[in-house]
């Protein structure tokens, strides 16, 4: 692509500054994904873990609400004693500028606290109510980190773009542009040169005729 820019050095000086920036954004932008990448990684790997924990937990759970059916009857009764989740609260920490999701339940006595008589129930329905709760809080957890991980990968996919156009686009054109600007203030310079070597052999023959 043919350079545009008016070859001075005040253009020369500025088309430096410019190139020195965009290497150091650069170098920036890679450093922020490859610190991006490590979080995004360590997140699924967590993910992986729980993933199979909440499995479990459901499994155990679903097996103890069949034990509680058979030794308690149905437990419809109890289960709409148990109030709905509103103890959820949401808040963000910052990875390199990438706003992350904190997921935590309220832990208040009002929360933990049974919400059915015990005249009702026997130790199976505790053992019922226990295990959803481990359900719960997993299932929380789950979703706090898919939601980072999907944050995190955008994050990434919108750094290596901008990295990338710095790469290929924008530090080749800086290049090109201190190139084509030095190669022609160079040219000057020799044209200058000869120039004044001209002048200075003509004066020195107009000395000597003189003479």
């Amino acid at each position: 692509m043919a350079v545009q820019t008016v070859p001075t050095k005040g253009n020369l000086m500025n088309t430096k500054k410019s190139l020195t920036l965009a290497r150091v954004g650069y170098d920036l932008l890679d450093r922020k994904r490859n610190i991006l990448i490590r979080e995004m990684m360590t997140l699924i790997d967590h993910a992986n873990a729980i993933q199979q924990e909440i499995d479990n937990a459901y499994d155990e759970a679903y097996l103890a609400l069949q034990r509680a059916n058979i030794t308690n009857g149905f437990c419809d009764d109890i289960a709409r004693a148990i109030p709905v989740e509103d103890g959820l609260k949401l808040d963000f920490r910052s990875v390199m500028g990438v706003e992350i999701p904190v997921l935590t339940l309220d832990d208040s006595d009002e929360r933990i606290r049974l919400h059915y008589g015990t005249e009702m129930a026997n130790s199976a329905v505790d053992n019922v109510y226990i295990r959803f709760t481990k359900v719960k809080e997993l299932t929380v957890e789950l979703a706090e980190i898919e939601n980072s991980v999907y944050r995190l990968a955008d994050a990434i996919k919108k750094t290596q773009k901008r990295a990338n156009a710095l790469k290929n686009i924008m530090i080749p054109r800086f290049e090109e542009t201190v190139k084509f600007i030095t190669d022609a203030l160079d040219e000057k310079d020799r044209e200058e040169f000869s120039r004044l070597k001209v002048i200075k052999r003509k004066k020195l023959r107009e000395s000597a005729e003189r003479q």
